[in-house]
């Protein structure tokens, strides 16, 4: 009988938690101008989709890392320019950097949905 309690407990308890090994960028994030963007494995990487707001549908990064540090492509939906990037994840939040010629870059932060 406690054999059994245990197991009920443990199979509860993992069906609660986490999935162990999902990275930080995975998810729904809330771009500054307000839409959200879905943050899903694609071919070994990392793709962003806006999924909500005026440019939904559009692909606005591809990138690859582990353990909260990305590096890749991201593209500014409104002009369809796409610039070297760089993501770092923290708590709830994203912080998304995006570079021309790697000296003019430019920094927002998302926000977990």
């Amino acid at each position: 009988m406690m054999k059994s309690l245990v197991c009920a407990l443990a199979l509860a308890a993992g069906l609660t938690a986490p999935a162990l090994g999902a990275e930080p960028i995975l998810g729904k994030w809330r771009a500054p101008g307000g839409g959200i963007v879905r943050v899903s494995t694609c071919g070994g990487a990392y793709c962003a989709t806006v999924i909500s707001g005026k440019h939904k549908g559009k692909a606005v990064g591809r990138m690859s890392g582990a353990g909260g540090e990305y590096t890749g492509e991201v593209t500014d939906p409104r002009d369809n320019r796409t610039y070297s990037g760089s993501a770092s994840v923290g708590a709830s939040q994203l912080k998304l950097t995006g570079c021309a010629l790697k000296v003019f870059c430019k920094t927002q932060v998302w926000t977990r949905v």
